[in-house]
């Protein structure tokens, strides 16, 4: 299996999450995510995104285990704290899924900020923010790209109308988004296991499936 794999997997453990499966049958995808988002602008310049994923409620139920520490059936953001150090900790090998472009140049992103779990609903929400390491300026088209290359982790847009806003962008600039085919909780793929043990987080294969948020201004 591969280390990428390893380690995602492990965090996964770690967080409780993970389903009594044997190491050679785990399922992809694993863990479905709907994300919405926020490209957030200073002085015309893009400086962060802020995201919210909502987990699925299997991944949520199992993750949840033990944390309702003083017993009042209520998760509050200090006793999912730990938790959520757990994933943010676990998502920088793969870049927090999340990647950005200003025209053909990649935005560097810093380690997150304001983050926390909520359990709202029956599930998790994972809220955070991505720094931009250099705050950018640019009128060529910024993208915005969240996928897991290994496929364990499913993300798709909220079907909302804006599920990536601007906050504090330049006048007159606009953002569209591109949804792919939605994987459905439940839903595998007809390939081998060892086809995604061979995937890395370098890997292509879940590019088909990114969400993606193109910025353009005047």
């Amino acid at each position: 299996m591969s280390t990428a794999l390893t380690s995602w997997k492990a965090a996964l453990v770690a967080a409780g999450a993970v389903i009594a499966l044997p190491a050679t049958a785990l399922a992809h995808p694993h863990v479905w995510v709907i994300a919405t988002g926020e490209l957030v602008y200073a002085a015309g310049a893009l400086t962060g995104v802020r995201f919210a994923w909502e987990f699925d409620d299997m991944f949520s139920a199992f993750a949840i285990q033990g944390l309702d520490a003083n017993n009042d059936g209520v998760y509050s953001r200090e006793e999912l704290a730990e938790l959520a150090t757990t994933n943010i900790e676990s998502l920088k090998e793969f870049g927090y899924f999340t990647v950005a472009t200003a025209g053909s140049r990649k935005i560097t992103f810093t380690d997150p900020t304001d983050y926390h779990l909520e359990y709202r609903d029956n599930v998790l929400v994972l809220h955070f923010t991505l720094p931009v390491a250099k705050p950018q300026v640019t009128k060529s088209p910024l993208r915005l790209e969240v996928y897991d290359p290994t496929v364990l982790v499913a993300f798709a847009f909220a079907e909302a109308e804006t599920p990536v806003a601007l906050a504090g962008a330049p006048a007159g600039c606009a953002v569209a988004v591109e949804r792919p085919k939605p994987l459905q909780p439940g839903q595998q793929f007809d390939i081998s296991e060892s086809f995604f043990n061979s995937l890395t987080s370098g890997s292509d294969f879940g590019l088909q499936f990114a969400n993606r948020a193109t910025v353009t201004c005047p």
